[in-house]
């Protein structure tokens, strides 16, 4: 049996899925980073000699830990488990943002650069570090906002062998706010009464846009409170102008049911920037919502509540394109 480890979120009714096999794999912790950001991790190792190839898993953008828990919930730990089955070396770890949310709070010079970058590149050389590991074949997976902030992984000087983007966003973070508010208003007024309205999300966006936004913006002023070098740091960059960038191979894959972050939009936007790219999939799933859980229906926040699994398509189709570059 692989030795599983527990976090403070294995409290709830989660499951392992159908597609993941605990008899295949084994599951250390690992300290991810150093000084005072460093960060709890898992590395979830296939049984064999390997070479395995393997992945740094980044959470999307909020105090994720590492299993992306969202109710009874954990799509990272499905995408973990369900490709450590299928013989990828993954790891994840608890985001900076939770393991050190009142430090943070703290340093209002903090940027998305620093949410993300340090403790990925960390997770790289960890995983290089491993004897059954594939060193040259060593991937970046992002979700959402960390999918928005793979490429400018790859950019910030590792030897990175490609790149998941799943759900990752390019239409700006505070635009994406007002239109997630519009969506929540007519399909969900009871969460939208928790949220700021329309008019004050699209308020707060303009000022991010404005000439004016300065390091002495005051963060009430601003998207979720955050203060304004964050803002500062997100506008500076664009995931698509970076990812044209990179001679990488790419795999793009979103959810038609995913509202906060769309086909349309954000799907379109590395569409349109690499459109020129033999090396770059993308891939859609009618049936998924953000998390890449299958349903029917207009995508809704209380359907987090409920038992799901990531979809076991987007699992085999991940598997299949890591191990399939990992031969070339």
């Amino acid at each position: 049996m692989a030795s599983v480890e527990s976090t403070d979120t294995d409290l709830e009714a989660w499951q392992s899925p159908d597609y993941a096999d605990p008899d295949l794999f084994d599951e250390h912790a690992v300290t991810v980073g150093s000084g005072a950001f460093a960060v709890p991790g898992t590395v979830t190792v296939p049984h064999g000699e390997g070479p395995h190839p393997a992945a740094v898993l980044l959470a999307g953008g909020g105090p994720f830990d590492r299993d992306g828990t969202a109710g009874p919930n954990k799509n990272l730990k499905d995408i973990a488990w369900g490709l450590a089955s299928r013989g990828v070396a993954v790891l994840r770890f608890d985001k900076v943002t939770r393991t050190h949310r009142e430090q943070i709070a703290a340093t209002p010079d903090f940027t998305p650069a620093e949410e993300y970058v340090p403790h990925a590149v960390a997770g790289i050389e960890i995983l290089r570090g491993l004897s059954t590991v594939d060193g040259e074949h060593v991937f970046v997976i992002g979700h959402s906002m960390g999918g928005k902030f793979a490429p400018r992984v790859a950019a910030a000087g590792p030897r990175v062998a490609g790149l998941v983007v799943l759900a990752g966003d390019t239409v700006p973070m505070q635009w994406s706010m007002v239109r997630v508010i519009e969506y929540l208003t007519k399909a969900d007024p009871a969460t939208a009464a928790l949220l700021p309205t329309v008019e004050a999300a699209t308020e707060h966006a303009k000022l991010v846009d404005s000439p004016d936004l300065s390091p002495a913006t005051p963060a009430e002023k601003l998207p979720f409170g955050m203060p304004a070098p964050y803002w500062l740091d997100l506008r500076a960059y664009d995931p698509v102008a970076v990812a044209a960038t990179l001679d990488l191979p790419m795999l793009f894959l979103q959810g038609e049911r995913d509202y906060q972050v769309t086909i349309d939009g954000d799907l379109a936007g590395w569409r349109d920037g690499l459109a020129d790219r033999p090396d770059v999939t993308f891939r859609t799933y009618a049936a998924d919502d953000h998390l890449f859980f299958p349903g029917t229906g207009p995508s809704m926040p209380a359907d987090y509540a409920h038992p799901h699994h990531v979809d076991p398509e987007v699992i085999a189709d991940i598997a299949d394109w890591l191990t399939n570059r990992a031969r070339l």
